[in-house]
């Protein structure tokens, strides 16, 4: 490699320590050492700055996401949107350069940062671009060939989530994922060896990936290319490439945590700066043969744009169903009145689980959304997530299935298989990545649910098993804070659905949704049909399902309560207590209605009684008493459960007799008007 070379790294190491000195915040050791790869890596990255959406684009995910300076200078050089004053503005006040990678910022795939994600969203990116070829290339027409390469560390192999999703990366053979595995034997603490000692390269390769090493990645330039050159030779394994780097290359504390999460002394950076050829009074200095060298790389890789769209107008000539579906998927659109294949449901219709009205619609809208790719977490016969005949996501050399099979054996991996969705759902391409798994065992993918809901990625939770009603697995199994903490996540619908209407209902806004995420919470016994439910009606998250005249009690309830609700109202409005009930599927859908909507299902003048089979935390801002289970469950079946504690029709009615009681004559103001 040339005296060019090692200047552009020292450029891209230089550029690196400044945008974190200057912030007097952040992580200079990390793109100290990494600046090599980074180089060799974005001088043949297939990516267009001035068509950052390009489907055919090479991904890039930085999986150690405290080491984002080196992101945003690369990104810089390319010519993305990211400018000198943005790398000043390093991770200040409403900038695009935070303190952690961000998708909303140009150029970056995905959110990172909790470690071990960013490497488990990348094979979710993988995933994506092996179907949407699979699905799509035809002979002589490559629409689909793209690479994803990321970029992770010893903390990201230390989270379990890097280690469920890698491992799943192996058993689906991703020959079209390459990660580099920045091996700088540092973490915060210090040294990894008290507290991390395993073979990280036996251990991928037991997973089934080939593992290359540049022993001396900190300028062994041509090492690194070669092991991309063989990397991409490996078409049945991913392949990860250990980089042997020394933290904070060419700091007087190089290779020490000292470098780790703490900007350069101004002493260090000025003998950085000289050792490396720099001006050690000037900052923020790149010169102009540089910026001339990745202005080739960005104008070949518009150039490869380019001649991706004169394939895919022949393509569309030779094939033009094919050409029009992806145009239509490209522009983020849903098929055209797909939603009325939701199924409708009326009082006479038989009782059902959700989870199995679940199955129906995705039965039903498998064969016109090819977007739809989904899975389970080794719960598929409890899920019910595959529709029939569904050929599974699998190596074609395992006859299990192929890459353009749209259903994931996930395996006991519910975090790993949040981060996978959330990558799925970067790809671009519409795709509308859903997944199953018990309520309770969401939580065990918290972690990857938050980064749905902070990334924006419409991904959609099928949870099942949502309540005591799931019997005698008991309380390990029982999901009783799930919701209030699902709730309290910003940008997160969770819907409960009561009857398959609202199942449809559920399903309809999720995968309408281009910004927000969904938890879809279903049971396991039988809910009746409602007579008074609609998917419209529901679609607004919240509305009246029975009522009376004069009301002076509202039950507000969700799932599998609303029934209970309207027999219990029944038996109050004999008894001379006329009492509405209002079904309340999602809060957050309900709370993005118009305040005289959200008044008229919940007025002034009537006290409301939340009824759920839950924690009551959170129901405060709609009800002003609650019957619900703040305690943890117990093995038993169902009916014994909701018994045992006051789930019936009996317990509801003395419950609402009391509260009616204490309101009489007083004034009860809407909780929807509290002022504080």
């Amino acid at each position: 490699m040339s005296d060019f070379t090692t200047k552009a790294v020292n450029s891209i190491r230089v550029l690196a320590v400044d945008t974190v000195a200057k912030a007097n915040s952040g992580h200079p050791g990390a793109p100290m050492g990494m600046a090599p790869a980074a180089h060799i890596l974005f001088s043949q990255l297939k990516t267009n700055p001035a068509n950052p959406a390009w489907i055919n684009r090479d991904r890039f995910v930085l999986s150690n996401g405290h080491a984002v300076a080196l992101l945003y200078v690369m990104l810089h050089l390319l010519g993305y949107p990211i400018s000198i004053q943005d790398l000043k503005n390093f991770r200040q006040l409403d900038s695009k350069t935070p303190g952690h990678p961000e998708s909303e910022t140009p150029g970056i795939d995905v959110t990172t940062g909790p470690l071990g994600q960013g490497v488990s969203n990348a094979i979710g990116l993988a995933i994506a671009q092996a179907n949407f070829a699979a699905k799509y290339n035809k002979p002589n027409f490559t629409i689909s060939d793209n690479y994803t390469y990321t970029f992770f560390g010893d903390g990201c192999m230390m989270e379990g989530v890097a280690s469920e999703s890698c491992s799943l990366a192996g058993h689906l053979q991703l020959g079209n994922l390459i990660a580099f595995y920045d091996d700088n034997k540092i973490s915060i603490d210090g040294s990894t060896n008290i507290a991390f000692s395993e073979d990280v390269t036996k251990r991928l390769e037991s997973y089934g990936w080939e593992v290359l090493h540049v022993a001396n990645a900190d300028t062994d330039y041509q090492g690194l290319s070669d092991a991309i050159a063989k990397a991409k030779l490996s078409k049945n394994k991913p392949t990860c490439i250990k980089m042997t780097t020394t933290i904070g290359y060419g700091s007087l504390n190089q290779g020490t945590a000292g470098v780790h999460g703490s900007p350069l002394k101004p002493d260090d950076i000025a003998q950085l700066k000289e050792k490396f050829g720099f001006d050690p009074t000037q900052s923020f200095t790149v010169e102009q043969d540089v910026y001339d060298y990745y202005a080739t790389v960005a104008a070949k890789g518009a150039k490869a744009n380019a001649e991706w769209d004169n394939l895919f107008d022949a393509y569309a000539q030779e094939y033009p169903e094919e050409a029009e579906e992806i145009s239509r998927r490209l522009s983020g659109k849903l098929p055209e009145n797909w939603e009325k294949l939701l199924p409708v449901y009326t009082s006479a219709d038989k009782a059902l689980a959700s989870r199995k009205m679940s199955e129906v619609v995705l039965s039903k809208l498998e064969q016109d959304l090819p977007e739809l790719l989904g899975g389970s977490a080794d719960l598929t016969p409890s899920n019910l997530t595959r529709w029939p005949d569904a050929v599974d996501f699998q190596p074609p050399s395992t006859g299990l299935g192929d890459y353009s099979g749209r259903y994931i054996r996930y395996g006991v991996r519910e975090h790993g298989m949040g981060a996978i969705m959330n990558g799925i759902a970067a790809f671009g391409a519409n795709y509308k990545a859903y997944s199953g798994t018990f309520l309770n065992f969401v939580s065990y993918a918290s972690g990857a649910l938050r980064l749905s809901a902070l990334s924006g990625h419409p991904v959609v939770w099928v949870a099942t098993h949502d309540s005591i009603g799931l019997g005698e697995d008991g309380p390990t199994h029982q999901p009783i804070e799930t919701l209030a903490h699902f709730r309290a996540i910003p940008n997160l619908m969770v819907w409960r659905p009561a009857d398959g209407n609202e199942v449809s209902a559920a399903y309809k806004v999720s995968l309408e949704s281009t910004q927000t995420p969904s938890v879809i919470a279903l049971t396991r016994q039988n809910l009746p049909q409602l007579e008074n439910s609609s998917i419209e009606k529901a679609s607004r998250g919240g509305y009246v399902v029975y009522d009376t005249k004069d009301a002076r009690l509202i039950l507000a309830a969700t799932g599998s309560e609303v029934s209970l609700a309207i027999d219990s109202a029944k038996e109050l409005s004999a008894a001379g207590i006329p009492t509405r009930v209002v079904s309340l599927p999602d809060f957050f859908t309900f709370d993005k209605q118009s305040h005289d909507y959200k008044k008229s299902i919940l007025p002034d003048g009537i006290p409301v009684i939340s009824i759920e089979v839950m924690s009551t935390y959170g129901w405060g801002k709609y009800a002003h008493a609650h019957i619900g289970l703040d305690h943890f469950g117990a093995s038993a079946p169902a009916a014994a459960l909701f018994k045992k504690f006051g789930f019936t029709t009996e317990a509801v009615v003395e419950k609402a007799k009391k509260v009616d009681a204490f309101y009489a004559g007083k004034s009860v103001l809407s909780r929807l008007d509290t002022p504080f």
